[in-house]
């Protein structure tokens, strides 16, 4: 039997090599790292989650700026070593600072991640100017971080300039690059850590388009900020330092060598690190999407990308879910066309244009039609008559789209159905005999309790739309649709109820559907009302 729902186009069994083996689909996370959990998580989950990678991620990102300050101030600038007095400021100073600067900057950051935590956990749903400030915490928190590095580097160069002047030059170049660096780091992770809250300050929850959405900075300012702070800044240090050496004392070729080492060292891990977060920024919502569409192309239209980024990628993502809302609404229609009018009816309109008139087609015509109908109607509630009429033409419905034809019409308690129109059919009048036979079959096995009388005729038609522009109707029109009406009404008395011309057993042979001719036999003739002449009948055998 044939299935009654079409596939998508594109969509079917794969026939190519290896079409046999089921293809392992990877496993998709919303936000692209199973880190930031699954989309429909508890709000206090999510706030726990994104508090803990946030405090995480700020804290080795800071670390990492340390630690650039360390090498440059070790190995790099060339000023003379510090003394006992300045050994012993910085030993007290650095760690007090360190840990100021931790508690204040934990406190602070929490405070403002907590605003966008705080709102994404009572369900957003805000204006716009709150989404926007929700969209804004990375770049806050990011502030946050260079005000505590400016701070540092204020501190510490104050420092130099009382205890030792010569190395306050270098101490806040040094400070300022390392303080550069971890606040682009910094901004990276806060982007990364917030996604979950950047959803739901982007799903606004009204349906609006994905350019009316607050942006963030775009991709193409976002690649040139990450380059200055991750390439621009530590050459920056590398100029600075050979600048101090021209400015001061002759060095050994030893030193300057280190010095170009550490500071080559310094541009490749952290030029690296930079890179590798903002592509996985911009590489993880184009595999979400990707992923996606491979399972819309495999005919799964119920597919979503959360949509995490506030910039072209974010419209990206946006648009990709009002496309397969789209794809949706219109497989919707199509289906719900398809069963109205017939799936082949359906496709044909959407393939061509649809115009009023047909073409003169060869086709056989089957009708059904329900014996005692009136008097049911009269004896039964109107709940139970259209029970026992769905009950009927599942039953129609069912055989004529096994034998490849489309049901044009329901007629209160009749059916209409068309073999080899609108999609051309060789064997229609065979189709059409093979369908009629097991209606009446099946009605008797399965539905004792109603009786229909079944009709077919094979002959030349119209075969097109009918009405007005405002209102179109595909059917068939033509002496065989009538006299398949015809045969329906005299079925009705047979033994079979199922009657059709001999014309039509003699098209079903010529079509070479001798199997199926055998299977009906003579049955005298008679004048159909409407005819002039006599017509040679046939029934089962």
């Amino acid at each position: 039997m044939r299935s009654t729902r079409e596939p998508v186009p594109g969509t079917g069994p794969s026939t190519g090599p290896g079409a046999g083996r089921r293809r392992r689909r990877p496993r998709r996370t919303p936000f692209g790292s199973w880190l930031l959990g699954p989309e429909g998580q508890s709000p206090r989950r999510l706030r726990a989650r994104v508090q803990v990678l946030l405090t995480v991620a700020l804290t080795l990102t800071h670390g990492v700026g340390a630690a650039v300050v360390l090498l440059l101030s070790v190995f790099v600038v060339t000023a003379p070593a510090p003394d006992g007095p300045t050994w012993l400021a910085l030993a007290v100073a650095v760690p007090v600072y360190v840990g100021v600067a931790l508690v204040v900057g934990t406190v602070w950051g929490t405070r403002v991640a907590l605003q966008g935590l705080r709102w994404a956990a009572e369900g957003g749903g805000s204006s716009r100017r709150v989404r926007r400030r929700m969209l804004r915490v990375p770049l806050r928190l990011t502030v946050v971080a260079g005000a505590l590095w400016a701070a540092a580097d204020v501190l510490f160069v104050g420092l130099a300039l009382w205890l030792q002047p010569q190395r306050a030059l270098s101490t806040a170049f040094t400070v300022a690059i390392g303080g550069v660096v971890a606040c682009a780091v910094a901004y990276l992770f806060s982007e990364f850590a917030l996604r979950p809250v950047t959803a739901r300050a982007l799903d606004d929850g009204g349906g609006h388009a994905a350019s009316e959405r607050p942006r963030g900075l775009g991709v193409g300012g976002r690649m040139l900020m990450f380059w200055l702070l991750g390439t621009a800044a530590p050459v920056v240090g590398l100029v600075v330092a050979a600048l101090l050496v021209l400015v001061g004392d002759d060095v050994s070729t030893r030193r300057l060598a280190v010095e170009v080492l550490v500071l080559g060292g310094v541009v490749l891990v952290v030029g690296l690190l930079v890179t590798v977060l903002n592509a996985r920024s911009v590489v993880a919502p184009l595999t979400a999407v990707r992923g996606a569409l491979l399972e819309v192309e495999r005919g799964d239209l119920d597919q979503r990308v959360a949509v995490y980024d506030a910039t072209e990628i974010g419209e990206l993502q946006a648009g990709f879910n009002h496309m397969v809302a789209g794809l949706r609404e219109r497989e919707h229609l199509r289906d719900v066309f398809g069963r109205h009018v017939g799936r082949e009816v359906a496709r044909a309109a959407v393939d061509g244009d649809v115009e009023l008139g047909g073409e003169v087609r060869e086709v056989t015509v089957l009708f059904v039609d329900l014996v005692g109908s009136t008097t049911m109607a009269a004896e039964r509630d109107p709940a139970e008559v259209v029970a026992v009429l769905n009950a009927f033409f599942e039953v129609v419905v069912d055989e004529v789209d096994r034998a490849g034809g489309i049901v044009n019409k329901f007629m209160g308690d009749a059916v209409l159905a068309v073999f080899g129109a609108p999609v051309e059919q060789p064997d229609h009048a065979a189709a059409g005999l093979v369908a009629a036979r097991r209606i009446d079959e099946r009605l008797r096995a399965e539905r004792p309790d109603v009786a229909a009388g079944v009709g077919v005729c094979t002959g030349a038609t119209v075969a097109g739309n009918v009405g007005t522009r405002a209102r179109l109707e595909y059917t068939v029109i033509g002496d065989a649709v009538n006299a398949a009406a015809r045969l329906t009404e005299l079925a009705k008395a047979e033994e079979p109820r199922v009657l059709t011309t001999l014309a039509t057993v003699r098209a079903a042979a010529r079509a070479g559907g001798d199997d199926e001719a055998r299977c009906w036999r003579a049955a005298g003739s008679t004048v159909l009302r409407g005819r002039p002449s006599a017509t040679d009948l046939a029934r089962p055998v």
